[in-house]
């Protein structure tokens, strides 16, 4: 078989409900569908940490945060690490990047004056740099400026018109910004991508790109027709905790990682029930817009004649609260925050009946960089803590079954130190773990008490428990996890005579 053709698609801040293939009422993602539709959609996918540059970090090095510890953004990635760009690379791909990765340099391998250590959006080792776009959107601005529009005040492209009235019935997010659907930060990137995979097809050799969407990440603005496209009266109402109301025994008290960031604007919702609605309905047709961008992009790819023989990812770095328990942002422990969705097509590789399949099994994000080597014919590095998904695209696990020994249960992790101030609690305390599994999660804070959801009676999260018969096993579980995915590359090595042993191998 030939080498494949590697696409990563990352959607910043993508929540894992949130697809019209999953059942959700107010999503139109058709174009993310027929991927679904043509490869395999992972139901119970997660990300490792929040936000981020920390999963990202996790997504591109296979590790969890508490081994490369890139913990907020501007957290530096410590140098000893690969990822899969390096590792790809090293195999003879030219990983070429579109977007951004937010990795923040290692200190110590750069000048004491280096630019990049004043900056959190740098670039993974690895990736040659076909599009730079961190958050100033220069390139983006300049282009628009090429096609016509005065951007002296870029910000007025951030945010909706204030020309407009906003008519009864929708709230303060609901107007456009001053450019059309063709003009958007994703039908840039997508062009530009669509740009560099012409040309890489008339080389001829395999290729790796990696699409780093910004969307639907905020500011929540969208143009038309997508602004208008969902009804506020009509999305789902946000989910309200149920915390400290005395329904039922145990029921934990307002809990101080919620009281904390509650005291924090961005993580605060809209104060008006219209606004916070109208934001909900805005993000559904962000969502809509890049769905049609990704269309775009599967539709070149068949153009091209690249489809049979590319690898397509399309996961997240993370959700988004949108005002769920009181919360927005990508932040703490909730599903809402860790769920996304995973994607992936591979046609010359799938066995029969795998088109379509749907995995129910738990996927981290972990997993993508094993797969993409292994799919790639490259020996995942021993750094990778997840597992290869080959055995869902080939068929050889069998629809509705799970390889041998895979995971019960996921995990994340979620590290607050730059709220140290403001909670009283040393740095290094300021941090959590989660143990999700089809029956309960287990969220332990190293300065706070632990909680505890019962899935099965309480499936939207709404009543955390300070006391549950099920605590202690699901910490010791998560103990087990922390434990057995340390940090592991040299512990296998062994000075003998005659010379050093890898007891791994």
């Amino acid at each position: 078989m030939r080498r494949p053709n590697l696409l990563l698609v990352t959607l910043d801040q993508w929540r894992g409900d949130c697809l019209s293939a999953a059942g959700h009422p107010n999503v139109a993602t058709p174009n993310l569908d027929r991927l679904a539709a043509e490869g395999v959609r992972f139901t119970r996918h997660y990300a490792q940490a929040a936000p981020c540059g920390p999963s990202r970090a996790s997504l591109l090095t296979g590790t969890y945060q508490h081994v490369h510890r890139s913990v907020a953004n501007g957290t530096p990635l410590d140098a000893r690490f690969t990822n899969v760009a390096l590792e790809a690379r090293a195999a003879g791909y030219d990983p070429v990047l579109f977007g951004h990765t937010d990795t923040t340099v290692d200190p110590r391998t750069v000048a004491a004056d280096d630019p990049r250590l004043e900056d959190y959006e740098g670039h993974l080792p690895g990736f040659r740099v076909g599009l730079d776009l961190p958050e100033h959107r220069d390139a983006w601005y300049r282009w628009l400026e090429a096609r016509g529009h005065d951007v002296s005040d870029r910000g007025r492209f951030l945010r909706p018109r204030d020309d407009m009235a906003v008519p009864a019935g929708r709230g303060a997010s609901w107007a456009p910004p001053p450019f059309d659907a063709d003009e958007t930060e994703t039908a840039f990137v997508v062009g530009e991508v669509l740009d560099e995979l012409a040309r890489l097809e008339t080389v001829g050799d395999p290729w790796f790109v990696h699409a780093s969407i910004y969307r639907p990440h905020p500011p929540w603005v969208v143009p038309a027709p997508y602004h208008d496209l969902v009804d506020p009266a009509d999305v789902l109402a946000p989910i309200v905790d149920r915390t400290g109301d005395g329904a039922g025994d145990g029921v934990a008290p307002e809990m101080p990682f919620v009281e904390a960031a509650r005291g924090f604007g961005p993580y605060r919702p809209p104060a008006d029930e219209l606004d916070l609605r109208q934001v909900r309905a805005t993000y559904y047709g962000m969502m809509a817009e890049v769905d049609a961008q990704v269309g775009r992009l599967l539709d070149g790819l068949d153009a091209l004649g690249a489809t049979d023989d590319t690898v397509v990812v399309v996961t997240s770095d993370h959700g988004e609260m949108l005002g769920d328990h009181g919360l927005m942002s990508k932040l703490g422990f909730h599903d809402q925050a860790f769920h996304i969705p995973l994607i992936v097509r591979y046609p010359a590789l799938a066995g029969p009946d795998v088109a379509g399949r749907v995995v129910d099994g738990f996927t981290e994000n972990v997993d993508v960089m094993p797969t993409l080597l292994d799919l790639a014919g490259v020996e995942p590095s021993r750094q990778c803590q997840g597992r290869s998904l080959r055995p869902f695209l080939d068929g050889s696990a069998a629809d509705g079954a799970l390889p041998e020994g895979w995971r019960t249960a996921v995990h994340w992790e979620f590290d607050f130190r730059t709220w140290a101030g403001a909670v009283g609690l040393d740095g290094h305390r300021c941090n959590l773990a989660v143990h999700r599994d089809e029956r309960g999660k287990y969220v332990h804070f190293a300065g706070w008490p632990s909680v505890f959801y019962d899935l099965e009676a309480d499936p939207a999260e709404q009543r955390p428990l300070s006391d549950h018969p099920a605590m202690p096993g699901y910490a010791a579980a998560l103990l087990d996890w922390r434990m057995a995915t340390d940090e592991q590359v040299l512990s296998d090595h062994l000075a003998l005579p005659g010379g050093m042993v890898d007891l791994g191998s």
